[in-house]
């Protein structure tokens, strides 16, 4: 039967024998990732030679036999490269080419060995190689498997050794100084989100201002010194300058201006604006707030100092002729350089005087004087003190001041120029205005120290005794205004009847001469003896009041009638018939007691 078989397919020709003979000696059915070679054995064998079956495989799977050139990969790498010894057909569509033990698998003949914590990964071939595809299409970069740990978004490439490594992704080996930006001094110590951002790496700046132009603002700079900041600034210590005025400029900073920060004067762009160096261009403010303003010129270090501006250095004593002595010494430069020392848009200054009432004039009418006493300041005043005055009049005059002269002010005096008339040394001359107010009115004469004095214009040493109308009794005692209605003093009554009208129960009837009865010592005590005149009070008489018969106003020079008739008219109930002696029949004792009634 197989002879007559093999008969037939040599008649036919080698070509079909040959196929027809594969056919029927093929010794079983292909796996399904061959299934489509099932009528083609050509295309895996080849007649009468074994060997020639791997060269028609690696033709099918390039890659494979490019491994297997290489000596790389796995296939590369294997001493049994034919392929048949792991990969076995004809089992069956079912059939697996692939036959992989991974306990005995070594990964180290792949282009990929383990290490590590990819090492201690075991059998967890999944963590790499995706399902569906093929092992040799695992990827061989880090990125490949860490894309979604790469928190740099790629930007910093794919070179994650770099930085990273097997042990431990967070562990990070990265040599900066290998790089284009060596870390040193306080930038070795810092984490690199300090100066990475965003972890981004690549693109990170390397001039200093790009990092710390926080930090420069902060100082105060605020980008006006420029971006040199190496120029100052240390990577040691941020804080700590090496930037030396002296021996980096044509400055060097001296005293105070060694210790003024950099933008009192640098006020504007460091690299931009060139600033002079006169002491005027920084210190024209403080010019200003002195008073100066302009006028003492722009030589500043005539008089200021570096160890001070407010220590003057110029010495008036010795670089002027003007000595200055008690509080000149204190007084501001402005005080008597009103229009300065140097000249002002062309204007030339007004030297100042040299006299006291050149520059004191204010002072002077302030005081009260109003040039009146003349210029000679210093006749009075010293420069210690202007409210204090040398002067003594006591030493210095004829006049001897006592009392309240000695605390009067000058002008209350001297109302007119000093050097001018003479003043009258009689109280009246100053006081005259006084004696009107008074009320005197000059009718006390000009002897006004008869009753004041120089302590007190009050009355205080008046003694009445001497005058005119001497006081006794109870005049003593009586306040002045009680008789002196004004203080014109000569004007005031000298009777009794003068001041005492309104005391006079008589109403004048007994006339004006009050002292004929009454007597200082009390008005109310009288004294008068009516059997002392020429009509004698007796009987009834003595006990009449004396209106009863002083009846009319009596008149000095002029007495009354003494006969009966004169007061008795009235009782006459004989009407003038038995004569006037009206004592013949009637006595003193009684009216009625007659003779014809005894």
């Amino acid at each position: 039967m197989l002879l007559a078989l093999w008969c037939l397919l040599w008649l036919a020709g080698p070509g079909a024998h040959a196929q027809s003979l594969e056919g029927v000696l093929s010794p079983g059915v292909l796996s399904n990732a061959h299934a489509k070679l099932e009528s083609e054995c050509s295309a895996c064998h080849k007649y009468f030679s074994r060997n020639a079956q791997d060269q028609l495989c690696s033709e099918c799977h390039k890659p494979v036999a490019e491994d297997i050139r290489a000596a790389s990969g796995y296939h590369g790498r294997l001493e049994d490269k034919t392929c048949r010894t792991c990969h076995a057909e004809h089992k069956g569509a079912n059939n697996t080419l692939i036959v992989l033990d991974k306990k005995k698998f070594n990964h180290d003949q792949t282009d990929w060995p383990l290490h590590e914590a990819h090492a201690n990964l075991g059998e967890k071939c999944e963590s790499c190689h995706v399902a569906g595809k093929k092992y040799r299409q695992a990827p061989l970069t880090c990125n490949g498997c860490h894309a979604k740990d790469d928190v740099h978004k790629g930007k910093l490439g794919e070179k994650c050794t770099d930085c990273h490594n097997e042990k431990k992704w967070k562990d990070v080996k990265f040599d900066h100084d290998k790089t284009h930006f060596k870390l040193e001094g306080g930038h070795a110590k810092l984490q690199c989100k300090a100066c990475h951002s965003n972890n981004l790496y690549k693109d990170t700046p390397r001039d200093c201002f790009s990092c710390h132009k926080s930090t420069d603002n902060k100082s105060g700079h605020h980008g006006r010194y420029g971006p040199k900041c190496a120029t100052c600034h240390t990577v040691a210590n941020w804080k700590e300058v090496i930037f030396s005025h002296d021996r980096d400029t044509h400055y060097p900073l001296k005293a105070k201006h060694a210790e003024a920060k950099c933008d009192a004067c640098h006020k504007g762009i460091l690299y931009q604006e060139k600033l002079a160096t006169t002491c005027v261009s920084c210190h024209r403010k403080d010019d200003n707030e002195r008073g100066h303003k302009g006028t003492l010129g722009d030589k500043c270090e005539t008089c200021h100092a570096e160890q001070g501006w407010k220590q003057a250095r110029f010495d008036h004593e010795r670089d002027t002729k003007f000595k200055r002595i008690g509080k000149h010494v204190d007084a501001k430069c402005e005080a008597c350089h009103k229009s300065g020392v140097t000249a002002v848009k062309g204007v030339a200054p007004v030297k100042p005087p040299q006299q006291c009432y050149g520059c004191h004039k204010s002072d002077d009418d302030a005081k009260g004087h109003k040039g009146q006493f003349g210029e000679k300041c210093d006749t009075c005043h010293n420069n210690n003190s202007w409210k204090e005055s040398r002067f003594d009049h006591n030493r210095d005059t004829p006049y001897v001041r006592r009392g309240k002269h000695i605390t009067s002010v000058c002008a209350a005096c001297h109302t007119g120029p000093l050097y001018g008339p003479k003043l009258s040394q009689e109280c009246v001359s100053c006081h005259r205005k006084d004696d009107q107010e008074k009320g005197h009115r000059g009718t006390q004469g000009t002897r006004c120290a008869d009753c004041h004095s120089e302590s007190n214009w009050k009355v205080e040493k008046f003694d009445h005794n001497k005058s005119v109308f001497p006081l006794l009794g109870k005049h003593v005692r009586v306040e002045c205004k009680n008789c002196h209605a004004t203080v014109r003093f000569k004007e005031a009554a000298k009777t009794c009847i003068g001041c005492h009208d309104k005391d006079d129960v008589h109403k004048r009837r007994l006339g004006t001469d009050c002292e004929t009865c009454h007597n200082a010592r009390s008005w109310k005590s009288w004294d008068f003896n009516h059997n002392k005149t020429r009509f004698r009070l007796e009987g009834a008489h003595s006990r009449l009041e004396c209106q009863s018969c002083h009846k009319e106003v009596l008149v000095k020079g002029k007495s009354m009638g003494m006969t009966c008739i004169s007061c008795h008219a009235k009782d006459d109930i004989h009407r003038g018939s038995f004569g006037l002696e009206c004592q013949r029949c009637h006595s003193n004792r009684s009216w009625l007691d007659t003779p014809r009634t005894r």
